[in-house]
């Protein structure tokens, strides 16, 4: 096995329960739940019309502007993977476009999370599959390697293991260690549950503020006429 180029075949992805599970909850609430420490960076845009990300990580290393590792990714991926790609953040040269799309929503691929570019960005709008990238670019890739598929990666700020949840939506990307899936679902969903709440009340117009004075007084806060 070289270092650099090679590909792992098999590893657990977290079960498709959790994935739905989380699906229909914001992904800022799953972010406070996990005391705001994960996320991807805010620089990862969604590149689709509408719709969220849901489903276990599917991870490739490649060097920046290449994407031979993610054409074998997609070949290999399983319906529901959500592909992953550390390509740097070098934003020269895209990672896929249209074709490579079309391919994907064919195999079954929930979307993808690139540190990188994308090309024919308005296809990206009309197929509208989940992709999250850093940039839109013309240039095209290469298809030379190196890299690597089903290890540990760093995309922006998170370190990402294959199988891992990864979730996206309109605020950002994320993932949740298959571990501590159950327990960030619960804070999760006890955080949701209270915003639905307060939301609720501020609708009906008895939202209690009183919060606000209280905290500026404790502050030392000065009124000045």
């Amino acid at each position: 096995m070289s270092y650099g180029f090679r590909i792992k075949q098999s590893w657990r992805r977290i079960d498709a329960e959790a994935v739905n599970a989380f699906r229909d909850l914001p992904v800022a609430n799953v972010s406070d739940a996990m005391q705001r420490l994960p996320g991807f960076g805010a620089e990862f845009r969604p590149m689709h019309r509408s719709g969220v990300l849901a489903g276990p990580a599917l991870t490739v290393r490649t060097r920046p502007g290449d994407n031979l590792m993610l054409h074998k990714a997609i070949d290999m991926a399983e319906p529901g993977d959500v592909i992953v790609v550390d390509a740097g953040g070098d934003l020269t040269n895209s990672l896929m476009g249209e074709l490579m799309l079309a391919h994907a929503i064919r195999r079954g691929v929930a979307g993808f999370v690139l540190g990188g570019a994308i090309r024919d960005a308005e296809a990206f709008l009309e197929r509208n599959l989940p992709v999250y990238a850093l940039g839109i670019t013309h240039r095209g890739p290469y298809r030379t390697g190196p890299g690597e598929i089903g290890f540990p990666i760093r995309i922006g700020a998170a370190l990402v293991s294959p199988g891992d949840l990864v979730l996206g939506d309109f605020d950002g990307v994320l993932s949740v260690p298959p571990g501590e899936a159950s327990a960030v679902l619960a804070a999760t969903r006890a955080k949701n549950a209270a915003e639905e709440k307060q939301m609720a009340t501020t609708e009906a117009g008895t939202l209690d503020r009183s919060w606000v004075d209280k905290a500026l007084r404790d502050a030392g806060c000065t009124y000045l006429d």
